[in-house]
C-alpha cells in the first residue's frame, strides 16, 4: 500500500534517530547478558576466556604391559601410574575410571536401557545379539592395587569408577606412584555396540582387535568439578589427564599393531622390507604400501609360532589405544604439516578395499592440513586410521572407522562419502578433545560440535558440492522444530537426539556465527585464538563463549543464549511492506502523482458498473467548484502562489531534499520462532537490479518479537526476499517473501496397490565395471561416531 506524508514528516524521518518500537506484549530478555549464568572469572580462568595466571591441571604418567590372548579373546594387563598433584589442594584419595564395567550385567547402562514404545519387528540376529549382551561376562577384573613399595592399597570399586585410598595425604606439588593389575573379556563389537572390541571373520577364522578404554585410567581433577567421577553410561565420553606413556603390547607374532605413539623397537617387530618401505614413504607422493594385500592375505592363511611385544612411547597424550590383527594391509605417507613431519598411516583388512587404499590416508592428510589452518599445527608425529568393527571413534594419534564396500567391491556414494567423512571427523578429534582437552563426560558439544564444524569446512575443501551431512543451516531445520529438542547446554547423558543436539546444532551454530554474524575474518581469528590458548589445557563452556567475544570484539551473549541455552528456532516472518512517498507541496507534481496512483488503483465491481450512469454535475456544470478540480491536474492560481511562498522559506539544502524522489518502504518483521537472528533482505527493483541489506540481530534489542525496518530508495521495489541464501536456519520459508510466493513441493503418482518405479532406487547399487567404479546413490547417511 502506498501512503503520502507531508514534507515536514519526510524531513523529520531523514534527520531524526529512530525510536524503539512500542509493543503491548510483555518484554522478553533475549539480549540479557550471561554474566549471571556463567561462573565468575578467577585466577584460574580469566574474564577474557583465557587460562588464568594461576591455571593448573593434574598429570599422570603410565608404564603398561598388556597382552591379548587371541585364543580366548581376553586382555591381561598391569600398569604403573605416577600421579602428579599440581593442584592447590591436598588429596586423600584418587579416582580411576573402569570403563569396561559398563559391560557388567548389573551396570547402570544395562539396567537403565529402555526399549521401544512398541515391538512390532525383531530379527533373529537382533535377538541373538541381545542375548549375547545379557550373558557376556564383561567388566574389569581388578586383581591387585599396590603402592611403590609393593604394599597393598585399599580400593573401592563404585560401578565404572574406582577409589584408591592413599596411606598419606598427597599435598600440592607432591607425586605418588602405584600399580594396578587387571584383566577382562574382550567384547564382540559386532554384537555389543561399543567403542572397542574384536571382529571375527568366519571366512578365514581370524580376529581383528580395536582396543580402547582397556586400562584403568586416572579420572580428572580440576578447578571446576573437583573429581570428575560421573558414572559412564555410554553417551558422555571421557575426561582425562595428560601424561607420557610407555606401553608394551604382546600379541601373536604374526600380528601387526597400530597404536598411539611411536614404535620403539621397529628392528624386532618389522621385516627389513617393511622398514625399507617405511623409509620410502617419507618421500612418497602417494600412500605407499608397507604391507600389501597379497602379503596380508598370505598372513591370514598362516598360524602364529609364538608371541611378539611391540613397544610404543607417546608424550603428552590424554589416552592410549591400539589395533592388532594378522589381516592388516598397511599404507603410509609422510606429510609436512606446517613444519611438523607426520607419518599418516592406514591399517585395514582386505574387506576394506578398494575404498580404504584409495581414500583413508588421503583423508588423514587433508584433515591435518585444514584443521591446522583453522586451529593450530598438529603436534604429534603419527596419525592413523584403522578399519574394523567400530563405526567411528577417536584417540590420540589413532582412530577407528567402520565403512566398507560390499563383498563384491562395489559401493554406494553413501559408503564412499561416509568413509571420507568419518576419517575426517575422527582424525579431527585429535584437535578436539585430544589436545583442546574439554570435559566430554559433561559437555559433548565442546568436542563433537566444534569438531563437526571443522569437519564441514574440511569436506567443502575436498570437492565441490560435497554432500556434507551437518553444517549447512537448512539441514538442521527439521530438528529445530522437533518437540524432542533440548538445549545444547544439556549434560551428555540427558541429551535427546544425540547426533543433532551435540553434533549438528552446534556445528550449524558455529557456521552461522562465521558466515552471518561475525564474518569469516573475525570468526577465524577468534577460533584460532581459543584453540591455541587452550591447547593441552581443559576449557569449559564459559571459556569458549568469553574467548570468542574477547577476540572478536562483538557481544555474542544473545547468540549463546538463544542457540545454546534455549530450544528457540529461527522463523522470521515478513509480515507486510508499506510504501510512503513524500508530498512536496508542489501542486503540479503532487496532483500528477495522485492521478497516476488513482489510475493504477483497481476499480471495485460497483465502481465499474456505476461508471456508465449519467452524472448530475455533467448535466449542470455550474455545480462544479474548487473541490471538483482539486484531485485533477488543474492547478489553481491560489495553489501555485502558496507553493511559491513555501519554497521561498526553504534553504538550498532543503530544496534539494524536496527533489530527491525517495520512496520510504517500511518492512514489518515478526519473530515467530523466538530465536533472534540477523535479518538479511534481498530487494529486487522494477528495473531488474537487486540489492542486499544485512541487518545485525541487535535490530530486535528493543522488541524481541516485532520490528519495522525503514528502507529509503529512489527505485521502486518489485519484491523482497528474507534470508535469500538460506543462512539462518529459518524453519518456514513460506513467510519469507513479499509478495507471497507459492510453496513448491512434489508428490509421486501411483497405480492402486502399486507404486510407480523410483529410478533413484534402481541406481542405489549396481555392479561396477572395475573395482574402483562406485555405484550411484543419493546423499550419504551420517557416519561419524558409534
Amino acid at each position: 500500500m502506498r501512503h503520502h506524508v507531508v514534507i515536514a514528516l519526510s524531513l523529520l524521518l531523514l534527520i531524526a534517530p529512530a525510536a524503539p518500537a512500542q509493543s503491548k506484549a510483555a518484554p522478553s530478555d533475549k539480549f540479557r547478558q550471561l554474566e549471571e549464568i556463567l561462573p565468575t572469572p578467577n585466577e584460574y580462568r580469566a574474564a577474557s576466556g583465557a587460562p588464568g595466571h594461576r591455571y593448573w591441571q593434574q598429570r599422570a604418567d603410565y608404564t603398561i604391559d598388556v597382552e591379548i590372548d587371541d585364543a580366548t579373546q581376553r586382555l591381561l594387563g598391569k600398569e604403573t601410574i605416577t600421579y602428579y598433584n599440581q593442584s592447590p589442594d591436598t588429596l586423600n584419595y584418587l579416582w580411576l575410571q573402569l570403563d569396561q564395567n559398563i559391560f557388567e550385567k548389573n551396570s547402570d547402562a544395562n539396567l537403565t536401557r529402555t526399549g521401544p514404545e512398541q515391538l512390532t519387528r525383531f530379527s533373529l540376529s537382533q535377538l541373538e545379539n541381545r542375548l549375547y549382551n545379557e550373558t557376556f561376562d564383561g567388566g574389569h577384573k581388578i586383581t591387585s592395587v599396590r603402592d611403590a613399595r609393593n604394599a597393598p592399597l585399599k580400593y573401592t570399586v563404585v560401578k565404572t569408577m574406582m577409589r584408591i585410598d592413599l596411606p598419606q595425604p598427597l599435598a600440592p606439588g607432591q607425586q605418588t606412584q602405584f600399580s594396578v593389575d587387571w584383566n577382562y573379556n574382550i567384547n564382540d563389537a559386532r554384537r555389543i555396540s561399543s567403542r572397542s572390541g574384536y571382529e571375527f571373520f568366519p571366512k578365514d577364522g581370524n580376529y581383528l582387535y580395536e582396543m580402547a578404554q582397556w586400562f584403568p585410567r586416572m579420572a580428572a581433577y580440576n578447578d571446576v568439578s573437583g573429581w570428575q567421577h560421573k558414572q559412564f553410561l555410554g553417551a558422555g565420553e571421557f575426561t582425562l589427564e595428560f601424561g607420557n606413556y610407555r606401553v608394551r603390547i604382546t600379541v601373536p607374532n604374526d600380528h601387526v599393531v597400530g597404536s598411539t605413539g611411536v614404535l620403539q623397537n621397529p628392528n624386532e617387530m618389522l621385516t627389513p622390507e617393511q622398514r625399507q618401505r617405511l623409509k620410502q614413504a617419507e618421500t612418497a607422493k602417494e600412500p605407499l604400501k608397507i604391507i600389501t594385500q597379497a602379503e596380508a592375505e598370505a598372513a591370514e592363511r598362516g598360524k602364529p609360532t609364538g608371541k611378539k611385544t611391540w613397544v610404543f612411547h607417546a608424550d603428552n597424550v590424554r589416552d592410549f589405544a591400539f589395533a592388532s590383527s594378522r589381516k592388516f594391509i598397511w599404507d603410509a605417507q609422510l606429510h609436512n604439516v606446517e613444519g611438523n613431519r607426520v607419518m599418516a598411516m592406514s591399517y585395514y583388512p582386505k574387506e576394506g578395499n578398494p575404498l580404504w587404499e584409495r581414500y583413508s590416508t588421503h583423508a588423514i592428510i587433508h584433515t591435518l592440513n585444514v584443521y591446522s589452518r583453522y586451529s593450530f599445527t598438529y603436534p604429534y608425529p603419527i596419525a592413523i586410521s584403522v578399519n574394523g568393527p567400530i563405526g567411528g571413534m577417536e584417540y590420540p594419534m589413532i582412530c577407528f572407522n567402520g565403512p566398507r564396500p560390499e563383498p563384491d567391491g562395489t559401493y554406494t556414494a553413501g559408503t564412499k562419502y561416509g568413509l571420507i567423512s568419518v576419517v575426517i571427523h575422527e582424525v579431527g578429534h585429535n584437535y578436539f578433545p585430544m589436545i583442546v582437552n574439554s570435559d566430554e563426560r559433561q559437555w559433548t558439544w565442546m568436542d563433537e560440535g566444534l569438531n563437526s564444524f571443522l569437519q564441514y569446512l574440511s569436506e567443502q575443501e575436498w570437492e565441490e558440492n560435497y554432500p556434507s551431512w551437518r553444517g549447512e543451516p537448512q539441514n538442521i531445520v527439521e530438528y529445530m522444530l522437533s518437540s524432542a529438542q533440548v538445549p545444547i547446554m544439556t549434560n551428555s547423558e540427558s541429551a535427546l537426539q544425540f547426533g543433532n543436539n551435540a553434533y549438528g546444532k552446534p556445528a550449524t551454530a558455529l557456521n552461522i556465527l562465521r558466515e552471518t554474524v561475525l564474518g569469516r575474518e573475525l570468526f577465524d581469528f577468534s577460533f584460532r585464538e581459543y584453540s591455541r590458548r587452550w591447547k593441552f589445557k581443559r576449557p569449559m563452556p564459559a571459556d569458549f563463549f568469553r574467548m570468542m567475544e574477547d577476540a572478536s570484539g562483538v557481544d555474542l551473549d544473545w547468540f549463546w543464549r538463544g542457540w545454546f541455552y534455549t530450544t528457540d528456532h529461527t522463523d522470521i516472518a515478513l509480515e507486510r511492506v508499506r510504501l510512503f512517498t513524500p508530498d512536496t507541496l508542489n501542486p503540479e507534481t503532487d496532483k500528477a502523482a495522485r492521478q497516476r496512483e488513482r489510475a493504477e488503483r483497481p476499480s471495485t465491481l460497483s465502481q465499474q458498473r456505476n461508471k456508465p450512469l449519467p452524472k448530475r454535475v455533467d448535466q449542470f456544470p455550474s455545480l462544479r467548484d474548487f473541490y471538483n478540480t482539486y484531485d485533477q491536474l488543474i492547478v489553481t492560481p491560489q495553489e501555485r502562489e502558496a507553493y511559491q511562498l513555501f519554497v521561498a522559506t526553504l534553504t538550498e539544502r532543503e530544496r534539494e531534499l524536496l527533489q530527491t524522489g525517495l520512496n520510504f518502504y517500511f518492512v514489518d518483521l515478526k519473530n515467530v520462532g523466538g530465536l533472534v537472528m540477523p535479518v538479511i533482505l534481498e530487494l529486487e527493483y522494477i528495473d531488474g537490479t537487486r540489492e542486499e541489506i544485512r541487518i545485525p540481530a541487535e535490530i530486535w534489542r528493543y522488541n524481541n518479537t516485532e520490528v519495522s525496518k525503514m528502507i529509503m530508495t529512489k527505485k521502486e521495489v518489485r519484491s523482497i526476499t528474507l534470508d535469500p541464501h538460506l543462512e539462518t536456519a529459518d524453519t518456514d520459508l513460506a513467510n519469507n517473501n513479499f509478495p507471497r510466493r507459492p510453496v513448491k513441493s512434489r508428490f509421486q503418482l501411483f497405480k492402486e496397490q502399486q507404486e510407480l518405479p523410483n529410478p533413484m532406487q534402481q541406481l542405489e547399487r549396481k555392479p561396477a565395471p572395475s573395482p574402483l567404479t562406485p555405484a550411484a546413490t543419493p546423499t550419504p547417511s551420517p557416519t561419524p561416531r558409534s
